[in-house]
């Protein structure tokens, strides 16, 4: 069977740069499966993405699908004609859905009797037949939020589509995308090489775009463009700190990479860093040049034209820049003119939520909270009451109504302008961390006590407004919320109760609704996290179960537990002894004798009472343990018991026929299993 190249372009206007590379390849990703599931076979899929096309190039695809047999079974024989041996409807009907005659069926013989059969060799269809359909079905299913109609048609993509080519090997494949007839013409730079290139074969296509300045392939543009921003940096002496999704943006907002170098009047450098770099980047698209992490004053433009006269572009971006940065220097020295504190009673005209009020009412609670959480860990609270008053002030300036990713960093800058206490300010940048998953957690323990602080009034409210995540659907981010509390509390040492807190955050809520029955929910919704925060570091789901049955209420401590867990599961006795306190857990489940107190004058057999001794000596030296929260050695220790419980159950009958005797063996069970389960329910554990 005929194998050649498969190319498929579809040409349009530019395409929103930060989703470019995503509509590539979930487009490519359906092209694949409906091929796959249509029985083209095909080897090498190789996708391109540029602001100008998203296409596919895949080696090796068969001109038609095999040829496979059609089975189809029928009534039975008994139901398929009556008793005068005419066929009855049934057969007819079977006959008619196979499209043939009743003399054309078979005759199926098997052990439950005899059955009409229909058998039949179907030719495969033809790639021709099948990739318009395949085509549409694939743009049907991209991602598009906001699709555009354009012209006259009854037609709607991200973006209008121009041209769209479909060939195998050197043929073109007749068909109709979006109303535009699909041929062998592509396009390549729009300043550089606007006239149409007509591809004589689907191998050509990288080569042929690469001829007429365009870098088809996402990651050679994106390596192309690294590679220049390296060499600009090192020739102007500067270094480069830009995030993935910067270089992302750029490479899907050009064909032909081109960087520049600008400068910029060094007085801009006494507005806060952070601004710079926002309006560089974000407004802009540039990359800031530094110097030991201070910014110099210099940019680099990835230009998409090559310009005769780069002065001129330097020069244009120079002067793009220039307003920008004057109107950040005047929203800097406005913002400045009056105190971060001053802007408290502003908050009342920004709702958080409807059912919990303001803003300002929000910080209120969160400065209540923060003094509480204060309280019961025994520090200071002045800090955190104070930075949890102003940590959310510097969203009525105009710099962050200007740059909004700025929140909390103003904040800091404020702050420091108007004398608050280093502490003070840096906890009111602080209190947004983490900003995502994995990302830098607050340094300072103001920061972690307002972070945890407003994270869980807003769990606890929203969950008290009904509002709670559902699905996908996560509106007020209360997932990211539930994982910051975690992190900070297990990777930035917050020891402090989580119940607690979370039943003081519904107390202050009362005034505004009743939040008493979204306690627990918050609570489990955090373990939950939990869950998925220690499924992430490799912790068996069963060893997370054996600390969560006992309930732990402090982030931290539950964290140590699981590390005890984990290292109990390395002594070789763990297995046996988890499986001793699985038929103990049995035991006392099924016993319905009050058990509570154990006399010792009952204990009859040696390895009754080999036990019990055991059980005092290893409770004074556990108890120790467990007090400073040492679970790893308390339950090495218990480790130590496996001689004298397999005994037990080796020589004891538990349910002995005395009542008594049998009351005082399950007390003595019982004293058992408190003792490992002051640790975690080691029953949990699987072999």
């Amino acid at each position: 069977m005929k194998k050649e190249t498969l190319l498929i372009e579809i040409g349009t206007e530019e395409l929103p740069p930060t989703t470019a590379k995503s509509l590539s390849d979930a487009f490519t990703t359906s092209i694949i499966e409906q091929l796959t599931a249509s029985g083209i076979s095909m080897d090498e899929v190789t996708p391109y993405v540029t602001p100008r096309r998203i296409a596919v190039v895949i080696s090796n695809v068969t001109e038609k699908q095999s040829d496979h047999e059609v089975e189809r079974k029928g009534p039975s024989v008994k139901a398929a004609y009556d008793a005068d041996g005419n066929p009855t409807k049934a057969a007819l009907g079977f006959a008619k859905s196979c499209g043939v005659d009743m003399q054309d069926l078979q005759t199926l013989d098997t052990d439950k009797g005899a059955w009409l059969y229909f058998k039949i060799t179907e030719q495969g269809k033809s790639l021709t037949d099948l990739i318009p359909t395949i085509i549409e079905q694939a743009l049907k299913k991209l991602p598009i939020p906001k699709p555009m109609r354009w012209g006259d048609y009854d037609v709607d993509f991200v973006r209008p589509i121009h041209w769209v080519i479909v060939m195998h090997g050197s043929q073109v494949i007749p068909c109709s995308i979006k109303n535009i007839q699909a041929s062998n013409k592509t396009y390549g730079h729009r300043f550089h090489a606007p006239q149409e290139i007509n591809l004589q074969h689907a191998d050509d296509y990288s080569d042929e775009l690469y001829k007429a300045k365009v870098i088809a392939g996402f990651k050679e543009r994106r390596a192309a463009i690294n590679t220049l921003l390296k060499y600009a940096s090192e020739k102007h002496e500067g270094d480069l700190d830009f995030s993935d999704a910067l270089l992302d943006e750029v490479t899907n907002l050009v064909e032909w990479p081109m960087a520049v170098v600008g400068d910029f009047d060094e007085k801009f450098l006494a507005i806060p860093q952070e601004v710079l770099v926002a309006t560089m980047q974000d407004a802009q698209r540039y990359f800031p040049l530094y110097s030991k992490d201070k910014l110099i004053p210099k940019f680099i433009v990835v230009a998409n034209i090559e310009s005769t006269n780069p002065e001129t572009v330097k020069h244009g971006n120079e002067r793009v820049i220039k307003p920008r940065f004057e109107d950040a220097g005047f929203f800097w020295m406005r913002d400045r003119q009056n105190s971060l504190a001053s802007r408290s009673d502003e908050l009342k005209g920004i709702l958080f939520e409807k059912q919990l009020g303001s803003i300002q009412e929000k910080t209120q609670r969160i400065s209540a909270l923060a003094e509480y959480l204060c309280k019961a860990m025994n520090l200071p609270s002045e800090n955190s009451v104070r930075a949890s008053y102003l940590c959310k002030n510097d969203l009525l300036s105009n710099m962050v109504n200007e740059f909004p990713k700025l929140q909390g960093i103003m904040g800091r800058y404020y702050a420091e302008n108007d004398g608050e206490v280093d502490e003070v300010a840096i906890a009111i940048e602080e209190h947004y961390q983490p900003l995502q998953s994995g990302s830098k957690l607050p340094t300072t323990i103001t920061g972690k006590i307002v972070a945890v602080c407003d994270r869980i009034d807003t769990l606890v409210g929203i969950f008290a407004t009904g509002k709670k995540p559902t699905g996908v659907k996560d509106p007020y981010a209360l997932r990211r919320a539930a994982l910051s509390v975690i992190r900070i509390s297990v990777e930035g040492q917050l020891d402090f109760d989580l119940l607690n807190l979370i039943k003081e955050s519904a107390h202050l809520l009362q005034n505004k609704l009743d939040a008493s029955a979204s306690v627990d929910e918050v609570f489990d919704y955090i373990l939950e996290r939990l869950r998925g925060y220690f499924q992430d570091q490799g912790i068996p789901p069963d060893t997370f179960e054996s600390v969560r049955s006992i309930r732990p209420t402090r982030l931290m401590d539950f964290a140590e537990r699981i590390k005890a867990v984990e290292h109990f599961r390395t002594i070789p006795v763990s297995q046996s002894l988890a499986a001793a306190n699985k038929r103990i857990h049995n035991i006392l489940k099924k016993s319905q004798t009050n058990s509570e107190s154990l006399d010792i004058t009952l204990l009859k057999e040696n390895a009754e009472k080999a036990l019990y001794e055991q059980i005092i000596k290893t409770e004074a030296l556990v108890d120790p343990k467990f007090s400073v929260r040492d679970y790893t050695g308390a339950l090495s220790d218990l480790a130590k018991l496996k001689p004298e419980v397999d005994q037990f159950f080796d020589e004891v009958m538990v349910m002995d026929e005395d009542l008594a005797i049998r009351s005082n063996r399950i007390a003595l069970l019982t004293k058992l299993n408190c003792l490992f389960s002051t640790a975690a329910d080691i029953s949990q554990l699987q072999s």
